[in-house]
């Protein structure tokens, strides 16, 4: 079994209770407010300091922007169109790092193919821009290099590629992530340094001494009841409520964020036959098609929204946006049929006069709003360790004690370390003798050196080893294992982030849902109501994200799908997880 002190880093439903007393009881060196990848990383850099933290966050962890990107880890090749030479070669850094040392084994080099359409002038002007980024990423590149590759090589390699629009290719590499996850280990990372967090704990009101922040008001989402968390500094990490949370600290002049909507669609594997992922370039931006599992995702749009930030939707003219530009190139077109799913994520950029999102800058800004509370907005995913370095450093000013440096580009996340021999030595383990090698396999794959802990379960209750009826790709000890440690409080978060089931499987997860919520009763004390209220909630959200999808205007897809919110924010007065 898990030793003992391993449970620090789980963030169940006992160590939630225990976060909420002792949020009460304690003043802690530093608040964070916000659970997305950004917030954790701040928790991290943070507590790695040594100094005490408290991580609150309203809803699930990554439950906004950070589980609904592209699930890149990249260093923005268009953006070198923009010159931000800046932003790109920061980014290829890190993206080094947290391939080679930080999280080898959530962040995965992938081979990209760029399509050339006008022979000479695309491949000197996209040799020139692959040339350069390669070398910003500097002398020891995480991946290979840049190849230019002929229009036989690019359709060997893509057939499902048009040959009447390709003139040829280069196929480069940057990396793709499990987005939910990684905002998650990074929690459990800062958990195990020391951290407090907890998560459906909303934040209603800041205290003050004087002109400053020393602290918030706190509500528990699941249990009801309010009580103060004093902080001697809090970081405002909240994404695209960056803005709302400034005015709630009274903040005069609040930084601005603009959110920039997202779409992506998710279809069959088979429906495009291609070994690497695309990026073509559209009229604004670019669009990718990235593998995913059996899956493609393909994205994203780029526009202004301007309706409610818990749930964003897509419409009907989203979809066939990125429909049109994907058959642009593709042999056989796809069609709305083929589309298994639909997310949406919200990009919290930095105002701006630009007429367009797509031509907002992606750098961050972190700024001192009021003594004793920093901002950190903006930025991109790559570079969420850069953001919480820099607000982390800015929050330092306001302690009454030296804080070392940053250490966070040397600490490997959990599951890290050990990985390449993982696979060898759980074969061993009691909790493997009913799986099949793919089944280990796709363990370690996810969870690294902490996939031992899966098997502990696996072990104690070998029922638990067999495949999750309606979505057989994961094992019913996942789900066990996202509410007993992964901090999951509702059926929403594990199949939508601990995995992706409310994407991957054809149904949206319609099967699995019953057999999932029943794997996680026992761990959060749900009795049959609580078992059916979450059953109904999640196929009511489904529901309305399919109907969001069919009309055509933002605004009339945002009054179908806000119709149905986090269960959390529904009925805040309920009691879930005791």
């Amino acid at each position: 079994m898990v030793a003992a002190e391993a449970r620090v880093t789980w963030l169940g439903p006992d160590a939630r209770r225990r976060a909420l007393e002792r949020f009460a009881a304690e003043t802690f060196d530093v608040l964070v407010v916000g659970g997305g990848v950004t917030g954790c990383g701040v928790a991290l850099d943070a507590a790695s300091c040594g100094l005490s933290v408290a991580l609150v966050e309203r809803r699930d962890f990554a439950a906004g922007t950070s589980s609904r990107s592209s699930k890149l880890i990249h260093g923005g090749l268009r953006y070198l169109e923009h010159l931000d030479v800046g932003l790109v070669r920061e980014a290829l850094h890190e993206r080094r790092l947290l391939i080679e040392k930080i999280a080898p084994h959530l962040v995965h080099p992938t081979p990209f193919l760029f399509p050339l359409r006008r022979k000479v002038w695309d491949r000197l002007y996209m040799g020139a821009g692959l040339l350069l980024y390669d070398s910003l990423a500097g002398l020891h590149p995480a991946v290979p290099r840049h190849r230019h590759l002929s229009r036989r090589a690019c359709l060997k390699a893509a057939p499902g590629l048009r040959g009447n629009v390709l003139a040829g290719g280069i196929r480069y590499y940057d990396a793709q992530v499990d987005d939910a996850r990684f905002a998650l280990v990074l929690a459990r990372t800062a958990a195990s340094l020391g951290a407090v967090c907890a998560s459906a704990v909303a934040v209603t009101d800041f205290l003050h001494d004087g002109d400053g922040v020393a602290g918030a008001r706190l509500h528990d989402l699941e249990g009801g009841g309010e009580f103060d968390l004093h902080a001697r500094t809090v970081i405002n990490a909240t994404g695209i409520w960056t803005t709302e949370m400034e005015r709630l600290a009274g903040v005069a002049d609040p930084m601005i964020v603009r959110p920039s909507k997202g779409v992506h669609i998710v279809v069959p594997r088979d429906r495009i036959e291609s070994e690497y992922a695309l990026i073509l370039p559209t009229e604004k931006s670019v669009l990718f098609v990235l593998p995913w599992g059996e899956h493609w995702i393909i994205g994203t749009t780029d526009t202004d929204w301007h309706f409610g930030l818990d749930h964003p939707s897509a419409t009907h003219a989203d979809i066939q946006y990125l429909l049109e530009h994907a058959n642009e190139v593709l042999k056989e077109p796809l069609s709305f049929d083929d589309v298994i799913a639909v997310y949406v994520g919200l990009r919290p950029l930095l105002g701006g006069t630009a007429e367009e999102t797509a031509k907002l800058s992606r750098n961050h800004a972190v700024r001192r709003s009021a003594p004793g509370f920093v901002s950190v907005a903006g930025g991109k995913y790559t570079t969420y360790r850069l953001m919480a370095r820099d607000a982390v450093d800015k929050a330092a000013r306001d302690l009454p004690f030296a804080v070392d440096a940053s250490r966070t580009a040397d600490i490997p996340l959990l599951g890290a370390v050990g990985r390449a021999g993982a696979g060898f030595r759980l074969s061993r383990h009691p909790g493997a003798a009913r799986l099949m090698p793919g089944q280990l396999n796709h363990l370690v794959a996810r969870y690294g050196t902490l996939a031992e802990e899966v098997f502990d379960l696996l072990a104690a209750d070998p029922a638990l080893a067999a495949p999750l009826a309606g979505a057989e790709t994961y094992l019913a000890g996942e789900v066990r294992y996202a509410a007993l440690c992964e901090g999951a409080l509702h059926l929403d978060d594990v199949l939508t982030r601990r995995t992706h089931i409310a994407f991957e499987a054809p149904d949206r997860g319609r099967l699995a849902a019953e057999g999932a919520a029943r794997l996680m009763a026992p761990v959060l004390d749900w009795d049959e109501a609580a078992v059916e209220r979450e059953i109904a909630h999640y196929l009511a959200r489904l529901e309305a994200e399919s109907a969001a999808q069919a009309l055509l205007s933002d605004a009339a897809s945002d009054a179908a799908r806000s119709g149905v919110r986090d269960l959390r924010l529904e009925s805040p007065e309920k009691v879930e997880c005791e």
